[in-house]
């Protein structure tokens, strides 16, 4: 049966991590050195030859019975294990004391204590000799007292405390990048989808979990199927409908200058002919932005000195603010190069700059600054180049400087009742986003309105 559930799978993962460092610890007991270091010798076997002269002491004064008594004493107050044994090993006094086999085996076929580690306990056998001559084998584990007990047993938890952190840290990572790893891709096809690329797909293997990443994922895709669908028809009807009134309009235009010829000059006729000369210049821009957002072959890129190419269309506009008593000034540092479309750059920045020029108070200038926009040290990527385009007119409320890039969007009547289509700034996001750069609008002090724009430099400035 699979597991379903994401809860239950975090549960099962934690509880598996305290069971596996419970096992690493005992591991760690099974597996320790039994080895104790030689600089704990001499401390161990006076520790231990104390206990063994009271031991042998009472064995040959009381016999057998007083010396158990010892050494059942020592196990209480201490709980640790000692036994007494005669010089072929064989157990006087105390219990358990079969565990002391190895190293009293040792001790009896030589002079000098033998030592052993179990458990984490040091273990020491020595011999000693009675009043009466005879001999015996004293063995014991570690007391708590002696300093060297001190530091075996703060090396046996610090060896295990990091067996435990290791063990518990090696789970929780494989944990944590289970459950983060599509987390985190599916973060970024998300982004992509937001910045526009409607064909992005979390990944296929993704989709076949069984829990509730899975479920995630499979939604994901289905939304994005449904948002490319209803985009891609809406782009296309925009550009259907856009090129089917071209027709009509033709016609239209046919029909007006026949009239003339008939009636003669008329101001109606001039109204007319203005009004579908603006109509037209709408359903041109309405086709640039179903071309733009058409996921049609990239455009054509070249080396552009955009300088120049800003110098050109302020030039032009220039002639159309003198008009409204304004003007257009371009302030630029330098010459800077980009690689983009010249035709569509053009559309671009001309948009931004005639709408700057309609929503400009009498008597000011437009202002359009050409700069480099330096890096930040830990970003990556190509220097950009800041193209700002200032008015003097009344601004935009702050709840609307990101909806004026929509299409058809406009700001209240009032604000310009002359105002356009509401297509220029959209055609410039659109330009903008197509050429890997960027566009912002903020209100400027203390009137106004700044339209900046950011394009990534093919070449540094030249003065």
């Amino acid at each position: 049966m699979k597991i379903r559930s994401l809860f239950l799978k975090i549960f099962l993962w934690f509880w598996a991590t305290v069971i596996a460092t419970g096992i690493a610890l005992v591991i760690t007991f099974i597996f320790q050195a039994e080895s104790v270091p030689s600089q704990w010798h001499n401390t161990l076997t006076d520790t231990a030859r104390f206990s063994a002269v009271t031991a042998v002491d009472l064995f040959d004064r009381q016999g057998s019975d007083a010396a158990s008594a010892y050494i059942d004493h020592i196990g209480q107050q201490a709980h640790l294990t000692a036994c007494l044994f005669d010089e072929s090993g064989a157990v006087i006094s105390g219990s358990r004391c079969n565990t002391f086999a190895d190293i009293v085996s040792r001790a009896a076929v030589a002079d000098e204590p033998a030592f052993s580690m179990k458990y984490g306990l040091a273990r020491v056998a020595l011999k000693m000799r009675g009043k009466n001559g005879r001999t015996f084998i004293y063995a014991t584990e570690l007391p708590a007292g002696p300093r060297a007990a001190v530091g075996l047993r703060r090396s046996v938890i610090a060896l295990r405390w990091c067996v435990a952190l290791l063990v518990s840290g090696f789970i929780c990572y494989l944990l944590t990048r289970y459950l983060t790893a599509p987390i985190l891709r599916l973060r970024v096809a998300s982004l992509r989808l937001a910045g526009g690329d409607l064909s992005t797909r979390a990944a296929a293997g993704m989709e076949q979990r069984h829990d509730e990443i899975g479920s995630l994922v499979r939604d994901f895709n289905s939304m994005a199927t449904r948002i490319e669908g209803l985009v891609t028809r809406q782009r296309q009807l925009i550009y259907d409908i856009s090129h089917e009134l071209r027709s009509p309009l033709a016609r239209l235009n046919v029909a007006l200058d026949l009239a003339r010829e008939r009636k003669g000059s008329d101001p109606a006729f001039d109204q007319m002919e203005r009004d579908m000369e603006r109509f037209n210049q709408m359903i041109g821009r309405l086709l640039t932005v179903a071309r733009l957002d058409t996921t049609a072959p990239p455009v054509s890129m070249i080396r552009i000195d955009l300088t120049e190419l800003a110098s050109q269309i302020v030039h032009t506009a220039d002639f159309e603010a003198r008009e409204r008593d304004g003007a257009v000034h371009l302030i630029a540092e330098g010459n800077y190069f980009v690689e983009g479309n010249a035709e569509l750059l053009h559309s671009a920045i001309e948009n931004v700059i005639r709408n700057a020029i309609a929503y400009n108070a009498p008597g000011h200038a437009v202002e359009v600054r050409l700069s480099a926009q330096p890096l930040a040290e830990h970003m990556k990527g190509p220097a950009m180049i800041r193209l700002v385009v200032r008015d003097h007119g009344p601004g935009v409320p702050e709840a609307e400087l990101t909806s004026i890039f929509q299409p058809f969007y406009r700001v209240a009547a009032e604000r310009n009742p002359q105002s356009g289509t509401g297509l220029g700034l959209t055609i410039a996001d659109r330009v903008v986003r197509t050429h890997g750069g960027t566009i912002s609008a903020r209100n400027a002090a203390p009137q106004g309105l700044e339209v900046e724009l950011l394009l990534p430099t093919s070449a540094h400035r030249t003065a």
